[in-house]
Order: C-alpha cells, then sequence, then structure tokens
C-alpha cells in the first residue's frame, strides 16, 4: 500500500486543501487546487480528481506526467501539532469518457474531465 494512514485521514477533512503541481515544457511550474472533499480513492489507490478547469496542468501532463500533489488538514495530529500533510509523487492523465470518468461524473456533476492520479509514493511531510 502507498498511500499511507496520514493521507487518508487528511481527505477526511473536507475542508483541506489539495495542490496539484505539474511542469510545462518551458520548465515552469504550474499549481491547480482543489479540496480534499472531491477526491476519490480506487481499490487499486489511483486518486480520482475531478474537473473543471486544470485545463494548464492538462496541458502540462500530455507531455510531462509526472507531477506532485500535496494534501493536507488543519484537523489532523501533525508531527508538531495540530495540522500535518502529505506529498505525493506519481503520473496523472486526464480522462473526459469511460468507467473512471463516470464514476466521478455519477457524484459530481461539474466535473467535465477526471485527473487519474497513480501515486509512486506518499509521505507525511508536517
Amino acid at each position: 500500500m502507498i498511500l499511507n494512514e496520514i493521507f487518508h485521514e487528511c481527505i477526511k477533512d473536507p475542508g483541506g486543501i489539495v495542490s496539484v503541481a505539474s511542469t510545462g515544457t518551458d520548465g515552469k511550474p504550474h499549481i491547480a487546487n482543489t479540496w480534499n472533499k472531491y477526491l476519490i480513492i480506487t481499490e487499486d489507490e489511483k486518486i480520482l480528481i475531478p474537473c473543471f478547469g486544470f485545463r494548464k496542468t492538462e496541458k502540462n501532463a500530455e507531455t510531462q506526467p509526472y507531477v506532485e500533489i500535496v494534501v493536507g488538514s488543519d484537523k489532523v495530529q501533525g508531527k508538531m501539532g495540530m495540522g500535518t500533510g502529505c506529498l505525493l509523487s506519481g503520473t496523472a492523465k486526464f480522462e473526459k469518457d469511460g468507467a473512471l470518468f463516470n464514476l466521478v461524473h455519477d457524484k459530481l456533476k461539474f466535473a467535465n474531465r477526471v485527473l487519474i492520479f497513480t501515486p509512486e509514493s506518499c509521505k507525511q511531510t508536517i
């Protein structure tokens, strides 16, 4: 299992933030944000993120699919008090149809695409 207990505790906080960092062909970083409450975790530990925006992230992932994601919550006990987060590294791809898109769209009608993140690592940061 890649997704650890701290990760699962963080995403239970609906007001916690999720940041997705990607890199364009120009080498410049780009960050897009959403909320923990929108994440869907599949049985095989893929993280599904509903998208309405995320256009630049999608464009970046077409040529550079490696992304990093940070999830955080100020309600979960961290290493030094309340508040913690996790840094995840892995790959991203976008879909606008298919089973995973339908799974997301059935729950979150605003989604016109889904970012499918396949984690390679997950570590607590604070």
